[in-house]
């Protein structure tokens, strides 16, 4: 009792602050933004060389406030939004007319799940097994080396890198596609040839995406491996003649996991962040691109559609970390 009032009562509190918090903001901020979606729509309507006589306007107008969510005060609008968010239903999207926001989103999800999530756990996993290794055998020639490569990887700012890989392998030496997600034309299928193209087309944005993670999560994995072969029950177990194998495993590595944990934990936070970035650089058809082109055209629907079904699913992994963390940390149970 004393641990669910400790420990998991509180990060449920968070939990659903955070995801108020959240989704409140998304409501305010398009709507404290200079541009107005209605008279945008409008614009672009008489800019294309439509004639619109005033009476055609106020209709059209009233009826593109409703499919906005723009009718009625800010608390009323405020009110509609919620219902939006528990039902599931954005509205259209006035980037892909009249395709329904949830449409976009569904469409756009796997890829963008397929790639960032395996990725930010594959950097994670490998920058983990390589650094605790290169941090308890800290003085071996291959420790040092990988740790030089880390030093030179890891500063590079992420679009130079990406740059760097699609200029290589894509316009120089030609191994992998350009852009896209698949070859044009190409239906989905649960066949051989659909996923060999669709691994060819998301093998760079991987690449990129894991060798910098690797870098990061390798230095710091090997400072804390560092550090915790240094502590006395390390020291003990060795003057006791524990196999090497026992002590790297049991006591080093498993002890130097813990903020590793909470690493993984900040590092999904950032996945919406490295899906806009990544997917711009490559043209990966993805929730990034998705989310860019509706802030470019101003699509007030399928912005917050996709940010808030973000916060969701981002705080709901974080969530799940902070759930099991008590498995790796017995101190935890005990709080």
């Amino acid at each position: 009792m004393r641990f669910v009032r400790r420990y998991l009562l509180p990060r449920f509190i968070q939990y659903v602050l955070v995801i108020f918090l959240g989704i409140t903001a998304v409501f305010f901020i398009p709507r404290f933004t200079p541009s107005d979606p209605v008279q945008r729509t409008i614009a672009e309507l008489q800019s294309h060389g439509s004639y619109l006589d005033p009476g055609s306007i106020d209709e059209m107008v009233e009826d593109l406030r409703e499919m906005y969510g723009l009718e009625g005060s800010m608390l009323e609008q405020y009110g509609a939004f919620w219902k939006r968010v528990f039902t599931g239903d954005f509205g259209v999207s006035f980037f892909q007319f009249p395709t329904p926001v949830m449409d976009l989103i569904r469409t756009s999800l796997p890829w963008t799940a397929g790639l960032l999530l395996w990725a930010t756990l594959l950097s994670w996993i490998v920058g983990n097994l390589l650094g605790g290794l290169a941090g308890y055998y800290a003085r071996s020639r291959w420790s040092r080396a990988l740790d030089t490569v880390a030093m030179v990887v890891r500063p590079m700012p992420y679009y130079i890198f990406a740059l760097s890989l699609l200029i290589l392998f894509a316009y120089v030496v030609r191994l992998f596609p350009i852009a896209g997600g698949t070859d044009i034309g190409r239906r989905a299928a649960f066949n051989w040839k659909f996923i060999v193209d669709v691994l060819r087309h998301a093998f760079l944005p991987a690449l990129s995406m894991i060798v910098l993670g690797v870098a990061t999560t390798f230095q710091t994995m090997k400072l804390i491996v560092q550090n915790v072969n240094a502590e006395d029950f390390v020291q003990y177990a060795k003057l006791g003649g524990v196999k090497e194998r026992r002590i790297v495993s049991r006591y080093v590595i498993r002890n130097a996991m813990l903020p590793q944990i909470t690493n993984l934990a900040l590092a999904l936070g950032q996945i919406l962040s490295g899906a806009l970035i990544t997917e711009i650089v490559f043209s990966y058809p993805g929730l990034g691109t998705l989310l860019f082109n509706a802030i470019v055209t101003g699509d007030y629907n399928l912005i917050m559609g996709i940010t808030a079904l973000s916060i969701l699913a981002i705080t709901s992994a974080i969530l799940l970390i902070d759930l099991v963390y008590p498995l790796f940390d017995p101190r935890v149970r005990l709080m």
